[in-house]
């Protein structure tokens, strides 16, 4: 935790950078997912801008995960939308931290990087799992509609 912390300067810096590189980077190693995505919000720049504030906040929180929970959910929501699954997720963290290597370069040691891999582990089981009872909820709804019909 005190690691990911530390990188907190580094992040208010470049990460928008980081998450630029982060999408070109899993795009072109896993173009499959790329339909997933509002090619429209990559163009502006809405949507690296938006994860790199995710990311951030992340960092200044990775000891109080809690208080970004109803960010999470919002954000969720918008997963759920777009069929994110569970597998999603290791493809994103693989790519992330090819992005963070990429940007900083020597100052991304292997303390951060490993620092890093196991924070997204935990902030994606979060992600996870908030998806995974909208799912569940979104299947409930379902049926209730049909067996109305």
């Amino acid at each position: 935790m005190d690691i990911v912390k530390s990188t907190v300067p580094v992040l208010r810096e470049h990460g928008l950078e980081i998450t630029k590189t982060f999408y070109k980077t899993m795009f072109a190693n896993n173009p499959e997912v790329k339909e997933m995505f509002n090619m429209d919000k990559q163009e502006s720049g809405e949507q690296p801008k938006a994860l790199a504030m995710t990311v951030l906040a992340a960092a200044q929180n990775i000891d109080n995960l809690e208080v970004l929970l109803p960010a999470v959910k919002k954000i969720a929501s918008i997963h759920v939308n777009s069929k994110v699954k569970s597998e999603h997720y290791p493809i994103v963290g693989k790519n992330l931290l090819l992005a963070i290597k990429e940007v900083l370069g020597d100052a991304a040691t292997e303390d951060v990087l490993n620092a890093w891999e196991e924070a997204y582990e935990v902030i994606a089981k979060v992600f996870i799992d908030v998806e995974k009872e909208m799912y569940v909820n979104q299947i409930c709804v379902d049926n209730q509609i049909h067996q109305r019909m």
